[in-house]
């Protein structure tokens, strides 16, 4: 139809290429929608207001970087957060798509996920940052902001952990110093001596698992001492380069006082030699 002017076409014809152009945009537009929601649902929305960032009321442990007792008022943009922590089946996908990189695993040492039999729903693990931002970014999204992180993690909650000023096996996987299980006389992981399938403990008050305990989690941020000092400016986002990246919310073999939702654990984003057995992540988007 290249070179006819529309007022030249009879009306019936006019009409039908009109619906018929109506009928396209509507499909795109249907097809965006599709895929926003699709989006939307891979994650629980958070909404865009300010928190009690940092050290909790009464929280007589809270160390240097975590600020004044009662936590700092911190304003987040609204921004989606996964409902649970990666498990090894959905970054082997991306390995699959040769989108990823293999992490360390079973074969390197028993703690990692990777590769060990049963653990298909157990959080990928033995990580360095840039594999778990690689996978985020693969599924078109990142990872957290520290400070989005901790305000999912409270849930509205300004107590050490979202259910209150104590945890135990009952709430997380963690260390807790007395729960036995299949391993004789260890109480890592609540006696099982590793990670437990993603979910195994309930969600919080905004549908979230395994926030504290079970793998402690990457965060888009390098370390800096005075971050949550930066965040109450409004920087949530800085990446001046140090020599170490946050992770939080503590891991099936660390004790109590490192699942405190203020506490800030830092690690160097690469592992070398070293296994991190203890970290895993979640993934995030605006």
């Amino acid at each position: 139809m290249s070179g006819l002017k529309l007022s030249h076409l009879p009306l019936p014809v006019l009409s039908r290429l009109i619906v018929s152009q109506l009928s396209l945009l509507a499909l795109l537009v249907s097809s965006s929608v599709f895929a926003d929601s699709a989006k939307q649902k891979s994650g629980v929305f958070v909404p865009g207001s300010s928190f009690q960032m940092g050290c909790s009321f009464q929280d007589d442990d809270c160390e240097s970087d975590e600020g004044k007792p009662g936590g700092v008022s911190v304003f987040v943009p609204a921004f989606y957060i996964d409902t649970h922590e990666v498990m090894v089946s959905e970054y082997q996908a991306c390995l699959d798509a040769g989108k990823c990189k293999r992490p360390k695993d079973h074969d390197r040492n028993q703690y990692c996920n990777l590769g060990a039999n049963g653990r298909d729903n157990h959080p990928i693990n033995c990580v360095d940052w840039s594999q778990a931002q690689a996978f985020c970014q693969w599924r078109g999204q990142r990872l957290p902001y520290e400070a989005e992180w901790e305000k999912a993690a409270r849930a509205s909650s300004l107590t050490r952990y979202p259910w209150g000023d104590a945890v135990s096996c009952k709430q997380a996987i963690l260390d807790d110093g007395k729960t036995m299980g299949s391993v004789a006389g260890e109480p890592d992981g609540c006696g099982e001596d590793r990670t437990w399938p993603i979910g195994s403990r309930p969600a919080n008050a905004f549908g979230l698992f395994d926030m504290h305990g079970n793998v402690g989690e990457w965060t888009m941020n390098w370390y800096a001492k005075d971050g949550i000092a930066q965040y109450v400016q409004g920087n949530l986002a800085d990446q001046k380069r140090t020599p170490r990246k946050v992770v939080r919310g503590g891991s099936w073999d660390e004790t109590a006082l490192n699942l405190r939702s203020s506490f800030r654990n830092i690690k160097a984003p690469i592992s070398g030699a070293g296994i991190y057995g203890s970290i895993g992540f979640r993934c995030a988007n605006n």
